[in-house]
């Protein structure tokens, strides 16, 4: 259904539209995404997060941190329940309200995925091929997540907004990597910041 800003079956475009309802239905009792834009809720977040799975290498292992309402997490499973059905997803979502739901909507739309109520920052290890992160943090941070975290070879996407210049700036004080810039398909401003070959610098 290219038409929608994504290629994706009948079946999987029907399982988005469930999800955007099920945001709308959640979002007064627990705010899982802001307010005011609960009208552009399919373009705004669905669409948004959709463009990482054209971006991301064949996936076996999709760790997403900071999920919240689901966005990327919730809308990559769904899309690699279709694309790469045996990729593994996996969830880290501090907040325990937002976790309820996160496993609520994997439930109601018949998706599998790990959803860890826990902090990022406790985690080692997670052996991703693809980390990914949507407004949770400044870049330096996120590359201290991604730091052991990321299988060898895999890869982070980030997605960030029109300050990204200025944070590649700084983390390219700590940090050496290999970066793709990519033009978001829903914010000419903003980017996916595609990483590889993730190092501390000495």
């Amino acid at each position: 259904m290219s038409s929608v800003g994504f290629d994706v079956s009948r079946e999987t475009l029907d399982k988005l539209a469930r999800f955007q309802n099920l945001v709308e239905r959640w979002t007064p009792r627990i705010n899982l995404v802001a307010p005011k834009t609960v009208p552009e809720i399919w373009t705004r977040h669905i669409v948004d997060s959709a463009q990482l799975c054209e971006l991301a290498s064949v996936p076996t292992h999709w760790v997403d941190i900071g999920s919240g309402g689901g966005f990327p997490g919730i809308v990559v499973a769904v899309i690699l329940a279709e694309k790469s059905p045996d990729a593994q997803v996996t969830m880290i979502e501090s907040d325990k309200r937002k976790c309820v739901f996160l496993k609520s909507a994997l439930r109601e739309l018949e998706v599998k995925a790990t959803v860890l109520n826990d902090r990022v920052e406790r985690q080692k290890a997670l052996d991703a091929t693809v980390l990914s992160a949507r407004a949770l943090a400044p870049l330096s941070t996120l590359l201290a997540f991604a730091d052991g975290n990321l299988a060898k070879g895999g890869e982070a996407l980030f997605m960030k907004g029109e300050n990204w210049k200025s944070e590649v700036y700084v983390a390219q004080e700590e940090w050496s990597f290999d970066l793709e810039v990519v033009q978001s398909n829903t914010n000419p401003d903003a980017a996916v910041l595609k990483i590889t070959n993730l190092k501390r610098k000495q």
